[in-house]
This record gives C-alpha cells, sequence and structure tokens, in this order.
C-alpha cells in the first residue's frame, strides 16, 4: 500500500474523534482536549452516540453519519468496537484511523483475533491504521496533538517513532528539560498496518524532517524495512534502540555457526546494512539524539577536549580510546596561538588543561582559537565546579561564541547543583550538554560512526580479478535429492562436493565403510592421513572423540578405525554411523578461521567469519553481515574481528592472501543466496597456508521451505546479469 496515504493521518484537513468525551480522565476527553489545546488548525468532529454537542462542537452518533469526508479518525473506544467503527472509516473513505484502544495482539489469542477482524475490514479500501494499543501521534507543523501525551514536543526536524507508549512519552518529556525539538512523535503500538518501514519511507520524504530515531522492539515486513531504510538512510540519518538484545534462541544451533550467529548479531548486520547507527541504551539513543538535533556532523574523528580539570580530560581520552579513536593532536601553528593565551605550564597537548582558575575570557580565547583550527572535527568544552570559577557566568561568556559552527560543539558542565544553571544555559541556547564526559565522548563517535557509515555504503566496490563461475545446476539436483531422501544434514563429503561446486577449495575426501578400506584409501591417498567419523547423527565430532590427527601408518589407521567406533557408540547409542572418512594431513597452517552461513527467521541468510578452530565459540572473535556480498562488504566483515589484524601479517604471522579470502567469502555468498534450503552452513576450520586456501571440515543443513530464491533474502541481489 502506498506510503501516499500517511498524508492523511499526519496531515489531516479533519479528524473525527470516535469516543470523544468531556468526562476527565477518559481517554476521548485527553484526545478532544490536546487537539483543542494544540490550536489545531483543522475540523473537529467529535463521535458520541449518547450526546448531541460535546466541547461546543455538534457530535454525531458515529462515523457514518457523517454529512461530510473526513481524513483522520482516532478510535478512543474499546477494542471491541473496532471492527465496526473501521467499517464504518471504510465506507466513509477515510483516509487513516489511529486505534489508541489496548487488547489486541499483546494480551494472546482473544487479542489476535480482534486485530484479524479489524484488518479483515480494510480490504479493498486504502484506510491506513496506526495502533492498536498507542498512544497516537503528534506533529508540530501542523499543531497536532492526536494522542493522549499531556504536552506538545517544541517545534524541530526530528522524527521519533517508538512501539512504546511509555518511551514515547518519556522521550517526549526529557526534549522538553533538554529544549530538544521534533517534527513528529509516533507511537505505533502493535503495528497491525503501518509499520516502521512505511514510517522511514515516508519520512524520508517529508522535507521537514531531517533526521529519525526509534525505539524498535520487533519488526515486520522485513524487505520493506530493509528497502526503506537502505534509501533514506543515505539521506537523512537513522538511529534505532532495539530491545530484547539477549534472547537465547541460538543454544538450540546445530553449528558453530548457528550459536555465534544469534538473533541479536543479525539485527546489528541488518542496521548496519540499512545504514542505520544502532544504539544499546535508552541514555544513548536521546544522547543521539540531541547530538542530531543541535549539531551539524562531524566530517572527522578528530575531536578536541578543553576543561579546567585534569582528571575529567583524562577519562575523556580514555573513553575515546574504548571506542578505537586517538585523540586529534595539535598543529604547532594551533599550539603556538595557545602559548600566547595560556600558562607556561598549560598541558601543550589534547586535553588543553587549562588548569582550575581558567577564567572565563580564557575559555573564549582558548575556544575561539580550536574553533580556527583545521585539525579540529569536533569541541567538546568541560568544566568542574571551582572555587575561582562562576561556572554559569562561564556558560553565558560562550554561548554566542558557539552558535551556528561548521563542527559539532557540545559541553559537560560536571557536578551537581553548582552545575545545573550552567547545564540550563546551554540547553536554552540549544548547544548539548552532558553530565558526564563518557555520555559526552560516547554522543560524539555515535554521531561519526554513523556519517562514516553512510560514506561508506556509497562506495563502489572493486572487482573480482575475475569471473566467479559456479555449478547451479548440479548443486540444485544434489540438494534436492538431499530433501527428497531426507537427509536434511548433508556429511562431510556431501558438504565438500557442495562447496566444490561454488569454487571453494576442499581437501580430498573418502569415505571407508570397513577398517579394510579405511586401510586402503589411506595408503591410497599418501600418509599422514586425517580419520573422522562419518555421521549424520553427531554434529560436532571432536565432542563424540570422533577424530584423529596425523595417522603416519597403516597399523595406526586400524587403531584410530576401532577408536572412534568405539567412542562414537558411547557418545550416541542411537547415531547411525556410515563409517569414517579419510582426508590427507594438512600440517601446520599459518592461520584456522571459520566460515559459515545460518537462516535467520526474520532476516534470511546471514554470512560469518571470525577465529575457527576447536576455541571458536570461546574466543567468539567473528563478525557477521547479510549477502549478497561483493568484495567491498567481504572485506569490511572480515575488517570487524581482531583476526584480521593477524590475517594482513602481524610478528611471526604471515599475511594471508586477503582477496582470494574475499572472494571465497563472496562465493558462499552466492550459495546461499541461490538456495533458500540452506539453513545452516559451517567451514570449520578453513586453513590457510601461504596462497593455499582449504575447506578441511564442513558441515552443511538443509531445510525444506516455500520460499524461492532470492526472495529469500532481505536484500535484493544485485543484476548481475545484465552487466556489461
Amino acid at each position: 500500500m502506498s506510503v501516499d496515504n500517511l498524508d492523511k493521518i499526519f496531515h489531516p484537513k479533519s479528524i473525527a474523534v470516535v469516543g470523544a468525551s468531556e468526562r476527565k480522565g477518559s481517554v476521548g476527553h485527553a484526545i478532544m482536549q490536546n487537539l483543542i489545546k494544540s490550536e489545531y488548525p483543522g475540523d473537529i468532529y467529535p463521535i458520541n452516540a449518547k450526546h448531541k454537542k460535546l466541547w461546543g462542537k455538534p457530535c454525531c452518533a458515529s462515523i457514518e453519519h457523517l454529512n461530510t469526508g473526513v481524513d483522520l479518525a482516532v478510535l478512543a473506544t474499546p477494542i471491541l468496537s473496532a471492527p465496526q467503527i473501521i467499517k464504518e472509516c471504510c465506507a466513509k473513505e477515510v483516509g487513516g484511523a489511529i486505534i489508541i484502544s489496548a487488547g489486541g495482539k499483546e494480551i494472546g489469542e482473544e487479542g489476535k483475533k480482534i486485530e484479524a477482524a479489524i484488518k479483515k475490514e480494510t480490504r479493498n479500501s486504502n484506510l491506513r491504521i496506526i495502533g492498536p494499543n498507542c498512544v497516537g501521534i503528534l506533529g508540530t507543523r501542523d499543531n497536532i496533538n492526536a494522542s493522549f501525551a499531556k504536552t506538545m514536543p517544541l517545534p524541530g526536524k526530528m522524527a521519533f517513532i517508538s512501539q512504546s507508549g511509555a518511551i514515547c512519552t518519556a522521550v517526549l518529556d526529557l526534549s522538553l528539560k533538554e529544549k530538544i525539538g521534533f517534527s513528529h512523535f509516533v507511537s505505533l503500538g502493535d503495528t497491525l498496518d503501518v509499520d516502521f518501514g512505511d514510517m522511514i519511507d515516508y519520512l524520508g520524504g517529508e522535507r521537514d524532517v531531517t533526521s529519525i530515531v526509534m525505539y524498535v522492539e520487533s519488526l515486520t515486513h522485513f524487505r520493506k524495512f530493509m528497502s526503506a531504510a537502505r534509501a533514506v538512510s543515505r539521506l537523512k540519518p537513522i538511529i534505532a534502540l532495539k530491545a530484547g538484545r539477549t534472547k537465547a534462541g541460538s543454544l538450540a544451533a546445530a553449528s558453530h555457526t548457528g550459536a555465534l550467529a544469534g538473533e541479536d548479531a543479525v539485527y546489528d548486520a541488518a542496521f548496519e546494512r540499512a545504514g542505520i547507527l544502532r544504539v544499546k541504551t535508552f541514555e544513548e539513543l536521546f544522547d543521539c539524539a540531541e547530538m542530531l538535533a543541535k549539531q551539524p556532523r562531524p566530517k572527522g574523528p578528530g575531536l578536541l577536549v578543553i576543561t579546567n580539570a585534569g582528571g575529567l580530560g583524562v577519562i575523556a581520552m580514555d573513553t575515546l580510546d574504548d571506542y578505537g579513536f586517538e585523540p586529534v593532536e595539535l598543529s604547532l601553528e594551533t599550539i603556538q596561538q595557545l602559548d600566547a593565551v595560556l600558562p607556561p605550564f598549560w598541558s601543550k597537548r589534547n586535553p588543553i588543561d587549562m588548569l582550575g582558575d581558567a577564567t572565563p575570557e580564557t575559555y573564549r580565547k582558548v575556544v575561539s582559537i580550536c574553533l580556527k583550527a583545521s585539525e579540529v572535527n569536533g569541541l567538546l568544552i568541560m568544566a568542574a565546579p571551582q572555587a575561582l570559577t562562576d561556572t554559569t557566568e562561564l556558560a553565558l561568556s560562550l554561548v554566542d561564541l558557539l552558535k551556528d559552527k561548521t563542527i559539532p560543539i557540545f559541553t559537560s558542565w560536571v557536578g551537581g547543583l553548582n552545575m545545573q544553571k550552567g547545564q540550563d544555559v546551554f540547553n536554552q541556547a540549544g548547544i548539548p550538554t552532558f553530565d558526564t564526559p563518557e555520555r559526552a565522548v560516547r554522543a560524539f563517535v555515535d554521531i561519526y560512526r554513523d556519517a562514516q557509515n553512510k560514506q561508506m555504503l556509497q562506495q563502489i566496490p572493486s572487482r573480482v580479478h575475475n569471473k566467479l563461475e559456479f555449478d547451479r545446476t548440479t548443486a540444485k539436483h544434489m540438494i534436492h535429492e538431499s530433501l527428497k531422501r531426507g537427509n536434511y544434514m548433508l556429511s562431510e563429503p556431501e558438504s565438500k562436493k557442495l562447496l566444490s561446486l561454488y569454487g571453494i577449495p576442499v581437501n580430498r575426501i573418502e569415505n571407508a565403510a570397513t577398517k579394510e578400506d579405511a586401510i586402503k584409501i589411506a595408503a591410497d591417498l599418501g600418509f599422514p592421513v586425517v580419520m573422522k567419523i562419518n555421521s549424520r547423527d553427531i554434529t560436532h565430532k571432536s565432542d563424540a572423540k570422533g577424530v584423529c590427527l596425523d595417522l603416519k601408518n597403516e597399523q595406526e589407521v586400524l587403531a584410530a578405525y576401532e577408536n572412534i567406533l568405539q567412542h562414537a557408540t558411547a557418545y550416541n547409542p542411537k547415531a547411525k554411523i556410515q563409517g569414517v572418512t579419510i582426508q590427507p594431513m594438512l600440517n601446520h597452517p599459518d592461520h584456522e578461521i571459520i566460515v559459515g552461513a545460518k537462516n535467520d527467521r526474520d532476516f534470511g541468510p546471514s554470512i560469518l567469519f571470525g577465529m575457527g578452530g576447536v576455541l571458536t565459540e570461546i574466543l567468539q572473535d567473528s563478525a557477521i553481515a547479510l549477502p549478497p556480498l561483493n568484495r567491498l562488504l567481504a572485506g569490511r566483515l572480515m575488517g570487524k574481528t581482531r583476526l584480521f589484524k593477524l590475517l594482513k601479517g602481524y610478528r611471526s604471522f604471515p599475511p594471508a592472501n586477503i582477496q582470494l579470502l574475499e572472494e571465497i567469502l563472496i562465493r558462499l555468498s552466492q550459495l546461499v543466496t541461490d538456495f533458500a534450503e540452506i539453513d545452516e552452513l559451517d567451514i570449520n576450520p578453513l586453513f590457510i597456508k601461504e596462497d593455499m586456501v582449504c575447506a578441511v571440515d564442513a558441515r552443511i543443513l538443509l531445510k525444506s521451505t516455500q520460499k524461492k530464491a532470492p526472495h529469500h533474502l532481505v536484500i535484493s541481489p544485485y543484476p548481475d546479469q545484465f552487466e556489461e
């Protein structure tokens, strides 16, 4: 459904309030009062069958009794009446409806039935619905408060969207204290119809909106959400707090990849790919909102700190280091200018410590010099209570100097009651102020990283050095035959064969059903060899003592065969054992890594890269990304791990062939793009030795699905078949 219909909700020329009331304490009273109090300029029609007149306005018994059309209906009645009211709205061609009432899917099956009945009435209509179970909406452009929130936000160009009504009202209250302006306040509630994807798409086209801040509990229509966010985030920053980070659903995963690529990690990857800055706490969300509302975005990471307390400066630098950033170095020219206005024993570096007796005049001189310094991308001005300094007077002396600059400027007046008036001065002037250095630095880093991510999203990836080719036909036949036979967990030989069809190097592997076969195959491959249990019912072979390495002769092969089968039977007496696999022993790799894929219920497949080997899940040095991948995205995925520093060469560790690893990730991405049936895929370890890369162990879990590739992805692949 087109977002054009949302204009009738956010810029209505007329509003009907169903359940309007003059009884204080009722929702109908609050909404009528708020619409009138906000000086909404359009027509307001109270709807209540028990009254002829309310709030000095003629009152109708129902929507269908209105003698005129209406753009927006606000339902302040019990939810059981909503299906009938929505039916009347559709008949009268009302543009949009806000269902305030609770009692939808959040209460269980009965609520789901009510929501289904509401949705059924909107078929074949253009009616859009916000809610149920929501606070309503507020908009400063049209002076509309169609909610039961008590106050209007200050005018601004930032939009706030939330599933939680309580978060909405809390942010609204805080924004009034901090003097932060908003264009829209939207409580989505149960997202029966209008969801985050709709809102991002719509707000992306609103000229009065320059940034979007969201509180998210769950998403719907994931492809639509990703498409909208990827389009809008290139033009307007989007900040999101996603609640519910600690879900433990990955515990049931069948592979290392499944255990590492949990639901929350996929949200991280999806938000990053969509250009959304994800924050972890309510405090961080609000701090980012304040910076976005009041300051320009930084063009670089060069943060300079000015303080009258050395300890505060040290804390700020430590925090900057925690986020992986170096303090900007002052140029010789800047130091010489500061020497002229500061005592000889000033710090001579960033942070600029002016000592406790710094006067407002000294602050002004130092700030003026730093604002002209080309190396500075952001300025944090701090103060602690001092007997020789009136910090309120200090704040007043700086305000005019700090307004309308091209770099973000923010303050931290650290303390309690003695610093409150100074903080109020900055808030009144529209200058962000934070109560601790840590919050201030984090807010700067957040908005810089967001700006950095936008630049990366617009970079053009370099091509792979040769055209990649894949045997899709054979792979498709192999997957479909396995599903037909009920072989959902592919054996190691089968997994490696499928990988090889997509150009991922694997070592030769043979299955031995008997000890005689094992001895013959080992001799044919050449010693030393590796022997592993071959059973679909034993996923983690090492746990079952089902792996023997470096077998040098026939006697060792025979002993290993009997040992492995004995341990496997003890580990899982019900396991069906096909024998053992034999493969050449690869000694002393330069690096062991894990690459894999896991199909997420909501976002589809995700690609994992990280430290491999038996300690994979303990070290947990890994990162994930959403397919499809290109070289740029593959490189960024690897770069998010600590392992990447080793892969580039570090001390005794030789550098790996990074371009070849990028190609492996692209091939893996293409495999899971082509086949929605791949539920989990695990290559652990992938050996790297000089220019050789080899998957020495692999497992693939299949799953029957009605989804057809590539529609199982939330990001449509680029149509490279049309490239010239």
